[in-house]
Parts: C-alpha cells; sequence; structure tokens
C-alpha cells in the first residue's frame, strides 16, 4: 500500500502525518479522514464545493486526471496550484503522496 505523507498544517494536523497504509482506489479525503486528519469536506464528498482542496506535492502524476465538474470547482478554490485536486475526488494509486493542506478554504464555518 502507497504511503500518503501530510505536510503541518496550523489547525488540521499540526504536526504533519504519516499514513502508511493508504488503500489503492479510496479517495484521498477518505483516507485522511480514517487517519484522524479532519479535512472539511461541506458537500459531504459529493463534488459541489471546494473545502476538501489538497496541493499534491508528489505523486500528482499518479492520479487520474480530475473531470471537467472537478477543474471547474478547483478554479474557485483560494491557493489553487498546478498540482491541486478535490481530495473527495482524487483516488490513491499505487505511488506514494506528499499533500499540502492548504491554510484557507471558502468554508466560512467548520461542523465537527
Amino acid at each position: 500500500m502507497p504511503k500518503i505523507t501530510v505536510l503541518p498544517h496550523p489547525v488540521l494536523c499540526p504536526n504533519g502525518a504519516e499514513i502508511t497504509d493508504a488503500p489503492v482506489g479510496q479517495t484521498i479525503c477518505d483516507v485522511l479522514l480514517d487517519h484522524h486528519v479532519d479535512i472539511d469536506h461541506a458537500c459531504e464528498k459529493s463534488c459541489a464545493c471546494t473545502t476538501c482542496h489538497v496541493v499534491i506535492k508528489q505523486g500528482f502524476n499518479s492520479l487520474e486526471d480530475a473531470t471537467d465538474l472537478e477543474e471547474d470547482l478547483l478554479d474557485q478554490a483560494w491557493g489553487l496550484t498546478p498540482t491541486s485536486r478535490l481530495s473527495c475526488q482524487a483516488r490513491v494509486a499505487d505511488v506514494d503522496l506528499v499533500v499540502e493542506l492548504p491554510k484557507y478554504t471558502i468554508n466560512h464555518a467548520r461542523e465537527h
């Protein structure tokens, strides 16, 4: 199983995280949530918002291409980069990933 390294985020994951058993085919969002990285996902992972936006720092080319809908939504994300993805849509492949959680999202209030 590939490894996902989550870079430190001041609120969601202050010390970063290393997930050594990310199941191939599962979304990055689900893997993070299953490992107690409380990433926002305001639309309940239905590809209808950008709150689960992540930046893939390593392993981006291993992911399947984003759909047109995901690309359209990403255009609204804060801190968009060429390697941005919606974590609810990007599925883990067989390559290790390094993921950065953006400092801000368009989510005005977090629900726990």
